[in-house]
C-alpha cells in the first residue's frame, strides 16, 4: 500500500533535509554568537536535544525549529509542553553520565526560513 500524500505536506526525506539544514544554519549562528558546539543530535530513549553547547559557564540545550508554513501556529508554537518535557527529559539523561553538573539553560533557534538574518534565538526559553 503505498503512503498516503496529503496536501501541503513534504515528503520525510524532503522534512529530515530541511531540519538538517536549519540545525546547521542554527549551530554556526550560536558558534559566531560566541556558543562552542558540544554535540549535535543527541538521542536517547527518552528524546532528542538538537544541539548541546557551551556557553560560558553554562551548558546549553538548544531546540531548533523551523516552520514555514503559520498554518499551525509558526515554530514557537510547536514547542509545546510535552516538547519541552521530552527536551528536559533528554537533558537529564545527558546529564546522568557527566561527573558534577554545570549550570544549565533551555534556549530557542526559531526559523520562519533557511536565513540567518531570519533567525530569533530565544535564551532561557523554558524551565527544567
Amino acid at each position: 500500500m503505498a503512503a498516503r500524500k496529503f496536501p501541503g505536506t513534504l515528503p520525510s526525506n524532503t522534512v529530515d533535509t530541511a531540519g538538517n539544514a536549519a540545525e546547521a544554519l542554527a549551530e554556526k549562528y550560536l558558534n559566531k554568537s560566541g556558543l562552542s558546539t558540544v554535540t549535535r543530535n543527541y538521542r536517547c530513549r527518552l528524546g532528542e536535544i538538537d544541539l548541546i553547547m557551551r556557553d560560558a559557564q553554562h551548558l546549553v540545550f538548544v531546540e531548533v525549529r523551523l516552520r514555514t508554513q503559520q498554518r499551525f501556529g509558526g515554530a514557537a508554537a510547536s514547542i509545546h509542553a510535552h516538547k519541552q518535557r521530552r527536551i528536559v527529559k533528554a537533558a537529564q539523561h545527558y546529564l546522568s553520565n557527566m561527573s558534577s553538573t554545570p549550570p544549565c539553560r533551555f534556549d530557542v533557534v526559531l526559523l520562519d526560513a533557511l536565513d540567518a538574518a531570519r533567525i530569533e534565538w530565544i535564551k532561557n526559553a523554558f524551565d527544567a
